[in-house]
């Protein structure tokens, strides 16, 4: 499915976020602003919108895109082209331990096949004191919110994803894995969970996405 919507997933997400989408990726990237030296790592890199941003905030440090769908890091391969890109799943990284200073994920965790395994990989490849930040669509766990989601993406979403991707399965595939995901406050507890230090998390634009920041224990 990433496959075939390569070519228009950049156009999705500007259509269906009202061009909030990018807005958010910056967010997230700013909360690296207080992570330690080494290199930064973008999980479930998709079309290397936040590796660009990564290199852009970061620009003497190495920055490595992962994404199971290779497509997809090509199809973004001119924003970001000093990125070195390894197509692989988020949940069995190729890294060795302790190998980055902060890693970023952005709208990725709610794609993978399991959110702890993804947390544990994230957790082995960050160097002590290093920080995770998670950008995602998550489940609203509060009515207002929650009730907003639900109209939205009853009733705009599935125009507006046609428009965008001319592609059927792919945006029930997304109305369908946000409601199944957890909520922001369920992947703070699974970080903690894990091992995860010093967690915190808040909503962006009435709860339509949310941003998680974790960080690795000192050694």
């Amino acid at each position: 499915m990433f496959d075939r919507i390569a070519p228009r997933y950049d156009l999705l997400n500007r259509i269906v976020s009202g061009g909030l989408d990018q807005r958010w990726r910056r967010r997230a990237i700013a909360e690296l602003a207080r992570a330690q030296r080494g290199p930064r790592l973008d999980l479930c890199a998709g079309t290397l919108d936040l590796s660009a941003m990564l290199v852009e905030a970061s620009p003497s440090e190495r920055v490595v895109a992962v994404d199971i769908t290779e497509a997809m890091m090509e199809r973004g391969r001119s924003k970001a082209p000093t990125v070195e890109t390894v197509v692989a799943d988020a949940c069995q990284l190729p890294f060795e331990d302790a190998t980055f200073g902060a890693a970023v994920c952005g709208f990725g965790v709610r794609n993978v096949s399991s959110p702890e395994s993804f947390a544990h990989e994230a957790l082995r490849v960050l160097a002590p004191r290093g920080m995770l930040v998670v950008l995602e669509a998550f489940r609203p766990a509060r009515a207002l919110p929650a009730l907003l989601h639900r109209t939205y993406m009853r009733r705009a979403f599935p125009a507006l994803g046609a428009i965008a991707t001319r592609d059927r399965t792919a945006y029930d595939y997304f109305v369908a894995s946000v409601g199944a995901f957890l909520t922001r406050r369920e992947l703070e507890e699974l970080l903690v969970k894990v091992g995860f230090c010093a967690v915190r998390g808040y909503d962006l634009t009435f709860g339509m996405a949310g941003v998680v920041i974790a960080e690795k224990r000192p050694a």
